[in-house]
């Protein structure tokens, strides 16, 4: 488990009221005792990360990836099973990508992980992470993390530089020779994701819903003809390099409190610490509607559990699952 000391008690953003009640280390949550309004996916059936069957569970990549204008379009994306929306330093956002289902030729651009991705990458067992540089100060969290470092200090050969980018926004990677350096990389299991049936009742009409930080915002538009959220960031249609708009049919909202890390960048801003362990409040996007749902996960072991407001598991629609970790107060659908 890794351990981040906090800078004083400052925080960067309004605290939701979302993580305080830690269940015991080692606990999983239990399952509401009635009988559930909802079909989830049996287990063994489906994709743990997606639900979508005929995927045999391979080893799990995460890929830190730039998210502002001068890094797009970004590529490999649309092959990703989840797609992680942190913020980082002056309110800025940057993605974890999570691929285990299938993998692209090749991912970026690539760039620097933070703290927040040490709690986040434990739940997948331990991974082959791929990112482009670290805080000197972070070496030592990044020696003891649960994962393969397929970095491109340790894994220069897995890394190069697309032409037609300016750096730092022109590195990417191939995602064979990011695996070909973790052999024993785990693989995909169960995360606590469910999918099958929208819950019968408690879903809102909901065409659009935009999710702030400081510094960027991303907007969900909900498509009938492909029933996808199509995603936007800062006002602008998210495209992919491989063509298309970035979509996914299943967006988490999760509210999650948001601190001062011990690090910060060279311009002397402070690293956030996005805390995603313990429980809080998420609005669930699928099928044209908003759920409002609860959040679980006892500890970095352990996956984050989705329920609805009575306790049932919150399925998800089948296929990638974006989850924006928000540190704003929860807003009703």
């Amino acid at each position: 488990m890794i351990t981040a000391s906090l800078a004083g008690a400052a925080v960067l953003l309004p605290i939701a009221a979302c993580s305080s009640n830690k269940p015991a280390p080692g606990t999983v949550p239990q399952a509401a005792t009635a009988a559930p309004s909802t079909s989830p996916t049996p287990e063994g059936e489906g994709h743990p990360f997606t639900g979508q069957p005929g995927q045999e569970p391979k080893p799990v990549l995460a890929v830190k990836i730039e998210n502002t204008a001068a890094g797009k379009p970004q590529m490999g994306l649309k092959s990703a099973d989840i797609v992680y929306i942190e913020q980082v330093e002056g309110g800025l956002t940057r993605l974890m990508a999570i691929f285990s289902s299938k993998l692209p030729a090749k991912v970026g651009p690539v760039r620097s992980a933070r703290i927040s991705d040490l709690h986040i990458v434990p739940q997948f067992g331990k991974p082959a992470f791929a990112y482009s540089g670290v805080q000197t100060k972070m070496l030592p969290f990044m020696a003891k993390a649960s994962l393969f470092d397929v970095g491109d200090t340790r894994n220069p050969g897995a890394y190069f530089r697309q032409p037609g980018r300016v750096a730092p926004y022109n590195l990417f990677a191939s995602t064979k020779k990011l695996l070909a350096k973790a052999p024993d990389a785990d693989k995909a299991k169960d995360i606590g994701f469910t999918f099958g049936d929208a819950p019968a009742d408690g879903g809102v009409d909901k065409k659009s819903w935009t999710v702030r930080w400081p510094a960027a915002h991303f907007t969900f538009d909900w498509s009938d003809a492909k029933k996808q959220w199509m995603i936007s960031q800062d006002g602008k249609k998210d495209m992919a390099a491989e063509g298309g708009q970035q979509s996914a049919p299943t967006v988490v909202i999760q509210y999650v409190q948001t601190v001062r890390s011990q690090f910060h960048d060279f311009h002397q801003s402070y690293t956030p610490l996005v805390k995603t362990i313990g429980k809080g409040k998420a609005i669930v996007l699928r099928d044209g509607k908003a759920y409002k749902a609860n959040w679980s996960r006892p500890d970095e072991e352990h996956g984050t559990t989705y329920t609805t407001e009575d306790g049932q598991p919150m399925n998800f629609a089948q296929g990638p699952v974006w989850i924006a970790l928000a540190s704003k107060k929860p807003v009703s659908p």
